[in-house]
């Protein structure tokens, strides 16, 4: 009897002891994320259920504040040498982490370095091009990427007898004369304006935003968005916010209430709202593609892409970044990628997460939640329309709201305004090239 208690001491300390070992070997993974609320809820469960699909690692997700806070965060930690293994950054970042020499570890080759299965060709080209070097290198993880979409309160169509959605910018007034018609505070209202009204409006119409396609192909290119079609668009916009039909509702997702509340009937901003719409409409919505200026083009070009991507940081320890590249995996998976575009209203990153959404029959019992990839694969992208990649991009988006502020608040002709911001602008741009040269 005595023999039997010391043989199930001796096991239980066994276990403990290999528990412990278990515990002490596996290796911490740091990643700092922008994303709180909801999503920020669907980030731990994801780490949370890669972490329990195998023993050597562990990610530690870490909300860090919004998007220029969590980059800043991220550069000010490599500087201190106290940087995650994983950072998230805003594609307008794009170009800041790629002059952060040595710093950036490219997902290209963390893949080919550890081994993992990795091809380029499995995500979505209006996706993976963004983050691509010249030579076709990818340098970040695509994960959440969106588009802007024209939202519409299918209710309020019905009821101010709007019979169908606004494909051109004439029926958008059209629309919103009979809304306001009908009791509605505002026929239309935006958010992320830089992103929607300057950005996307120029890629949906191949305009240019700035010299050097873009600024991919080179650190002297120069911003030029402030051309005649967007002064007019601008300016006619301007003109309806003296009706109403217009009302500017604030920076970001800032005017989000303002469509879910019911005041406004329609809404232009990233199909990465989703969520947020079915907790907080209880209207019936729906999605569409961005409205047309026919008096600019034909036909439209694609959208593109805002949203994130996982960028891997240089100067942790070598045994670490093989659990870096298999959680690199795990969240690409078709599953998870499947879930976490069903759930947020993110784009698939890859064609096989998009396929599998088909066959779960999800666009089916969710019509128009597929808009968004049909925006970004409408047309191969031009020059025009792969996406931007302009150094200080970030205090010039700051820029750009402040002198589109001027035009809503009747300060600043559209004229001026775009004329003002394109010049400031590349003040920040020169700035950057001479850092980076």
């Amino acid at each position: 009897m005595i023999l039997k208690k010391l043989t199930v001491v001796a096991l239980a300390a066994t276990t403990l002891v290999a528990f412990a070992a278990t515990a002490q070997a596996q290796v911490k993974i740091e990643w700092w994320h922008a994303m709180g609320g909801a999503n920020g809820e669907r980030i731990d469960r994801m780490a949370a259920e890669f972490n329990a699909s195998q023993s050597e690692y562990e990610v530690v997700p870490s909300y860090k504040g919004n998007y220029t806070e969590t980059m800043t965060a991220a550069v000010a930690a490599f500087r201190a040498g106290e940087q995650p293994h994983i950072v998230q950054v805003f594609e307008v970042g794009t170009a800041t982490m790629m002059a952060a020499r040595g710093a950036v570890y490219p997902i290209s080759d963390l893949m080919a370095d550890t081994g993992q299965p990795f091809d380029k060709a499995d995500y979505l080209p209006a996706v993976a091009s963004y983050y691509e070097t010249p030579e076709g290198e990818l340098l970040s993880m695509p994960f959440n990427s969106s588009t802007p979409v024209l939202w519409y309160n299918k209710d309020a169509f019905a009821e101010a007898g709007v019979e169908s959605v606004p494909t051109t910018w004439d029926e958008m007034k059209d629309a919103s004369e009979k809304l306001v018609a009908a009791g509605y505070k505002c026929g239309f209202s935006f958010g992320w304006q830089s992103w929607v009204m300057i950005e996307n409006y120029n890629a949906w119409h191949n305009l240019p935003t700035g010299t050097k396609e873009n600024g991919f192909a080179g650190l002297d290119t120069r911003l030029n968005f402030n051309s005649d079609a967007l002064k007019a668009r601008l300016g006619e916009i301007y003109e309806w916010s003296k009706d109403d039909l217009f009302t500017y509702g604030g920076r970001r997702g800032d005017s989000l209430s303002m469509f879910t509340n019911g005041d406004c009937g329609m809404w232009m901003n990233s199909s990465a709202y989703y969520g947020a719409m079915l907790s907080q409409a209880d209207f019936e919505f729906g999605q569409a593609m961005l409205p047309l200026d026919t008096d600019v083009a034909s036909a439209p070009q694609n959208s593109i892409i805002g949203g994130a991507t996982l960028w891997v940081l240089r100067g942790k320890d070598a045994a670490d970044y093989p659990g870096v590249a298999q959680f690199m995996n795990y969240i690409s998976s078709p599953e998870v990628q499947a879930w976490w575009h069903q759930e947020t209203g993110y784009v698939p990153i890859t064609t096989a997460a998009y396929e599998l959404s088909q066959e779960q029959g999800f666009y089916e019992t969710n019509p128009g939640t597929d808009t968004a990839i049909h925006q970004l694969s409408l047309n191969p992208p031009t020059e025009n329309s792969r996406g931007l990649r302009f150094g200080n991009f970030v205090q010039i988006r700051d820029i750009i709201n402040e002198e589109m502020e001027a035009i809503w608040n009747g300060s600043k002709s559209a004229s001026q305004a775009l004329d003002d911001a394109v010049a400031r602008g590349n003040e920040l741009i020169e700035k950057f090239e001479r850092a980076n040269s």
